[in-house]
């Protein structure tokens, strides 16, 4: 099961990041995010069900 990270960025932004089971990253967002529902908003549009 892939693994789904939201963290701030050196700039404060929030971003997200989907590992697979094997250790690779296989999305991650192209942008930061000022608010965290943002990003959490745009993780879904790709995938994530949390």
């Amino acid at each position: 099961m892939d693994k789904w990270e939201f963290y701030q960025d050196i700039s404060k932004e929030w971003r997200w990041r989907r590992t697979a089971s094997n250790g690779r990253i296989v999305g991650a967002s192209s942008q930061g995010y000022i608010n965290k529902s943002d990003c959490v908003g745009n993780a879904r549009r790709h995938g994530y069900k949390g």
